[in-house]
């Protein structure tokens, strides 16, 4: 057998644990290409959130939205989580990314049906594939380290029982919102479950890029919409006042948001699995308000161009809710934890006062933005502060 088959074979059968006290641990390249799957899924979901609201049925939306989004989500954790600890970038390695791909990509295609009707069987179908190889990946990780078994194990235990779950559902040819809740707690049960068998080396520096990298993918949904907001002014000369404030609030909302999640650093405190799976799972909150954003700058566009059923509080409220969810869930992750910055205290409610009443106000987008603009000046003015100090002393 050549020697270069022989290095192959044998780096398909070692998996080893990732060093969790390395700060400088990366996102890899198969990492970021996974993600590119989810583009696909939270475009569908976010369009179809957009047709709901404009349509007037935004109350009818809701429900759909955060199963189909926790579904998009999960999905991702479970990849993410995994590859923090046991990820060594080797054939085996990379052809179990791409089985869960295609899990992805086959997940995407079915959020219409799931938003829409409520029929999460694509959806399953999707998981079904994702997990063939994810479980395949614990149980590959549970051979190989001897120290982390009880942990891997009960993963792929949890995992195959979750789905067994899934199965019985998808067999009963209904999917009740009490059965849906039901299976989605016992999903997030499964790793506080695996991890009392003794924690696996998850990487706190990853997991905190991990999210971040997601983070900027629901925010370029805004980005999206606010370009369809330029688009439109640069076609109709006439596009009228509401469209620029729109856009002006629109850019100052994206930008103050991005700024505001990296303003922070969580490693700091994610010394712990338990405070890491709080983290993680507020992070639901954090990217299921976020990619909403982008539907609520669309909705708002709509009803002000295309005379949308959606009348002005129900649209006001689509992007005005979400930015209030992001930034209350933003400060609880980010901020409260660190407990650097008292005036945030004051700062933070202000500022989410000022948004929810944006939304029996005219000119919604642009209050929203300048509030989040008002709410990241300041942030960096709390930073500065203690330099100031030390360097006065």
């Amino acid at each position: 057998m050549p020697e270069h088959d022989a290095r192959i074979i044998t780096a398909c059968r070692a998996m080893h644990a990732r060093d969790r006290r390395d700060p400088n641990r990366g996102v890899s390249p198969l990492e970021l290409f996974f993600d590119l799957c989810f583009v696909a899924a939270i475009a569908q979901i976010t369009t179809q959130l957009t047709q709901a609201v404009t349509a007037g049925g935004t109350a009818t939306a809701i429900a759909s939205y955060l199963t189909v989004f926790f579904a998009i989500w999960w999905a991702w954790m479970n990849f993410t989580w995994f590859a923090s600890a046991f990820d060594n970038d080797d054939i085996c390695c990379r052809l179990a990314a791409f089985v869960q791909m295609v899990g992805a990509l086959i997940l995407a295609s079915g959020t219409a049906e799931a938003f829409t009707r409520g029929d999460f069987a694509i959806v399953f179908l999707g998981y079904a594939v994702m997990r063939l190889g994810l479980v395949a990946s614990w149980l590959r990780a549970a051979r190989w380290n001897p120290e982390h078994r009880g942990a891997a194990v009960q993963y792929a235990i949890g995992l195959s029982v979750a789905m067994a779950g899934w199965s019985t559902m998808l067999a009963a040819g209904a999917w009740p919102l009490w059965g849906w809740c039901l299976m989605a707690l016992v999903e997030l049960a499964i790793p506080p479950w695996a991890e009392s068998r003794g924690s696996t080396p998850w990487n706190p520096h990853h997991v905190a890029r991990r999210n971040g990298r997601f983070v900027i993918i629901v925010l370029g949904q805004s980005v999206i919409a606010v370009t369809g907001s330029v688009r439109i002014a640069l076609d109709h000369g006439d596009a009228g006042v509401a469209v620029y404030s729109i856009i002006a609030g629109g850019l100052l909302l994206v930008f103050s948001m991005w700024w505001l999640y990296f303003a922070a650093s969580p490693p700091r405190f994610l010394t712990t699995s338990g405070k890491a799976f709080m983290w993680g799972y507020g992070h639901y909150f954090v990217l299921c308000s976020a990619a909403a954003v982008g539907a609520g700058i669309a909705a708002n566009l709509d009803l002000v161009t295309a005379g949308s059923p959606a009348t002005g509080a129900p649209a006001a409220a689509a992007l005005s809710v979400p930015v209030a969810v992001y930034l209350l869930a933003l400060w609880l992750l980010h901020r409260r934890p660190g407990r650097e910055h008292r005036g945030d205290t004051l700062l933070f409610p202000l500022a989410l006062a000022m948004i929810v009443a944006s939304t029996w106000l005219p000119w919604t987008a642009l209050i929203v933005g300048i509030a989040t603009a008002g709410l990241a000046a300041g942030s960096v003015a709390m930073q500065r502060r203690p330099a100031h100090h030390e360097a006065g002393r």
